[in-house]
């Protein structure tokens, strides 16, 4: 078996084991994890798409069906599932590889789940450091579905070079709480589930919405994934934009060095621990939570 120090020479899509034995060093904070990120290369721009959208939009059905046309293209596709993190347990409660089923024994495939560990925005900093190794690994695409509440929206955008934002007709009523900033990361939205009612009427809402911003409106697709409708329109686009990258390089790469230094200076602070010292702290008289943060963090 080779070692670590080794290890990310032989990184590469054709070999899945390898991929996987460093996304598990890598994950897990395993001996040698910083120095696997360091030398890591990247020989190849493969580009990330972020699939983002709220609980129930239908994001691993999107996701099965663009890689059904990713691999008539010939590609290797490697997908990212975040899973919510239970804040009691800190257990993932979801199980994106079963849902992927289809393609899961696909020789040209690569799935991995990742809990968000916390993060309130549902994205942590291992999803940034195991996108990396995926990207090294030499994969055509790379796929990343987030959980899709809080703010993971948002922070998407310094993962992804391209990100697709998933919504269905029963969101009409919530597009107008939609803030600008996520209008200004989104690259294209998505109804799913457009056979449902008032789908047309959602979509039309959408692009008279962006319609309205000075430059280039975004596109809006219909589509109802698990019956394939709508999906060759969406890959079109993903292949369209080989350049997306370059244009957000500065921007993507900011947003990706504040959470990695986020999550150094956090390193240090293990949230079980500081779960059953507040829990102590709480009980005694006069506890005050800003005066027990000073000391905790002393």
């Amino acid at each position: 078996m080779s070692s670590i120090n080794n290890l990310p020479a032989i990184i590469t899509s054709d070999n899945f084991r390898s991929v996987a034995r460093a996304l598990t060093i890598v994950e897990n904070d395993l001996n040698g994890a910083d120095e696997l990120l360091k030398k890591l290369t990247f020989n190849k721009s493969v580009p990330v798409i972020g699939i983002t959208g709220p609980p129930g939009a239908g994001k691993s059905t999107l996701v099965n069906a663009l890689i059904s046309n990713l691999l008539l293209k010939g590609s290797k596709v490697a997908v990212l599932a975040v899973d919510p993190t239970s804040p009691f347990n800190f257990g993932s409660l979801l199980g994106d590889r079963i849902r992927m089923a289809p393609h899961f024994n696909h020789p040209d495939v690569f799935i991995r789940s990742l809990a968000t560990r916390g993060s309130l925005g549902g994205l942590s900093a291992k999803a940034i450091e195991m996108t990396d190794v995926l990207r090294a690994a030499g994969f055509d695409y790379i796929l990343v579905e987030t959980v899709g509440v809080g703010q993971s929206e948002i922070e998407i955008a310094g993962l992804a070079d391209i990100t697709l934002l998933v919504l269905v007709p029963e969101s009409g009523d919530e597009i107008q709480n939609i803030k600008s900033g996520l209008m200004e990361i989104a690259d294209a939205f998505i109804v799913n589930k457009g056979d449902r009612a008032d789908a047309d009427l959602f979509v039309n809402n959408l692009k008279k919405i962006f319609g309205q911003k000075k430059h280039d409106s975004l596109p809006v697709f219909k589509t109802v994934a698990s019956k394939g409708e709508g999906i060759d329109e969406v890959t079109a686009f993903i292949l369209s934009k080989p350049d997306q990258k370059n244009e957000r390089k500065e921007f993507l790469l900011s947003e990706k060095a504040y959470k990695l230094i986020q999550q150094k200076q956090m390193a240090g602070i293990n949230k079980k621990k500081l779960q059953h010292a507040i829990a102590e702290a709480s009980l005694l008289p006069g506890f005050n939570l800003y005066s027990f943060i000073a000391a905790y963090i002393a």
